[in-house]
């Protein structure tokens, strides 16, 4: 909305009202109000919560300090959300197509985790909403988001090309014209471009076609799988907050460069127009985590609940699809990514051998594997991983959880130019 005051004020030759024309600006003004917002509304919020009751159930499964966050405000998310949307809606220019889908991401899996939270507390069902109409809610979103990048004509892109002498590369350039195209970046190899049409060409010259439902297969397969590995990882205090920063500085470093096409040609990726504004929420988003995490922190005095989880894990996994890095996500959230695999092994180990012997065994003392370090004592015989004997404090799997992340960000940009 100021994006647009500001640029009527130009138009006036108001002095210093064409500030709003950059990006930087705003991506600064947004991570500031976003910062502001969380912190400031997010006492008034965990006061509202604590006195409506709206607590956490827990069920004593022998963690070390777990029944002391009995009754700790839950539903925290919404301090995220209102963080995210406020400077968005204030400062971001609407009309970009890329602006609009992250919105719509952000209060679509929002309601959703509402939703579940509300079942939660309200309805005393420690289950929540059924986990089919989750992924029904999900499977939505990736489709709805993979329509519109492909029927969208704002959503363009310009292909990196090679100048080599030899085999040294003595510039970059780009197509001149902006197209449609199916193409991602994939990490680690020379040719840094894949395109979802090649892996389809065995269906024929409708092959385009086929490219481009494959490609929302996978959309609906990345939302999904991220949005669930943020619910999971949201076991610990701060933990997958301050993991969901990590990832949305990275993300927006990803948005910025790929949108300058000075940067895109130094760092031989494809030229996205029009996607500089993912800059913008991305401030946003870095500032409401932040925010959020001053209250989330160890020991907690909030909790984000699915509202919050399902709806971080959203963002990211559209964001990245947005800027065509989705492929870079199992190397960038691959605490999302483990959390997700300790669960599936747990889960499916603990079946198989129960089937073969009668005695479900499991690979790690609890799952999500967060957890698994929280748990005292060994898990005996039956264990593959056994870890300490002695539960590690929490703040500390926090924070080395968070090492890793900073590591596995280092390394996605790094990939860029490692081929």
């Amino acid at each position: 909305m100021l994006y647009y005051l500001f640029q009527y004020l130009h138009e006036l030759n108001v002095p210093g009202a064409g500030v709003f024309k950059y990006i930087s600006f705003r991506s600064g003004a947004a991570l500031i109000l976003s910062l502001l917002i969380s912190t400031i509304i997010g006492r008034r919020i965990i006061d509202k919560l604590q006195m409506l009751q709206i607590g956490e159930l827990v069920r004593d499964l022998g963690l070390e300090g777990q029944m002391q966050k009995k009754g700790t405000p839950t539903m925290g998310g919404i301090i995220i959300i209102i963080s995210i949307l406020v400077p968005v809606l204030l400062i971001g220019r609407l009309g970009n197509v890329y602006m609009m889908l992250m919105i719509m991401t952000t209060v679509w899996l929002g309601l959703i985790g509402f939703l579940d939270d509300y079942i939660k507390v309200f309805k005393k069902d420690k289950e929540g909403l059924q986990g089919k109409f989750k992924v029904v809610g999900q499977i939505g979103l990736g489709l709805i988001v993979g329509i519109v990048l492909l029927m969208s004509p704002k959503v363009v892109m310009r292909e990196n090309s090679e100048v080599r002498q030899g085999n040294v590369i003595t510039d970059v350039q780009y197509h001149n014209q902006d197209v449609k195209s199916t193409k991602t970046t994939i990490p680690f190899v020379k040719n840094n471009n894949l395109d979802y049409a090649d892996l389809v060409k065995f269906t024929g010259e409708n092959y385009q076609a086929w490219g481009w439902a494959l490609f929302i297969l996978v959309v609906i397969f990345i939302v999904t799988a991220v949005s669930n590995g943020a619910n999971l990882t949201d076991g610990l205090d701060g933990l997958a907050t301050g993991t969901s920063s990590i990832i949305g500085v990275t993300l927006g470093i990803l948005a910025y460069v790929s949108s300058n096409v000075n940067y895109a040609s130094y760092l031989n990726i494809m030229y996205l127009p029009g996607v500089e504004e993912m800059s913008v929420f991305a401030s946003a988003f870095i500032g409401a985590t932040i925010g959020f995490l001053w209250f989330n922190s160890f020991p907690a005095q909030v909790f984000m609940g699915d509202t919050g989880s399902l709806t971080l894990g959203g963002i990211i996994a559209v964001f990245a699809i947005i800027i065509h890095k989705e492929l870079l996500i199992p190397i960038l959230c691959g605490v999302f990514l483990v959390e997700n695999l300790s669960v599936i092994l747990q889960r499916y180990y603990f079946k198989y051998t129960k089937k073969k012997t009668g005695t479900g065994k499991r690979i790690f003392k609890m799952a999500p594997l967060h957890h698994h370090f929280q748990k005292p004592g060994n898990a005996g015989i039956d264990a593959i991983i056994q870890g300490p004997i002695r539960p590690v404090p929490e703040s500390k799997i926090v924070v080395r959880f968070w090492i890793i992340g900073i590591l596995l960000a280092v390394i996605t940009i790094v990939t860029l130019k490692i081929r």
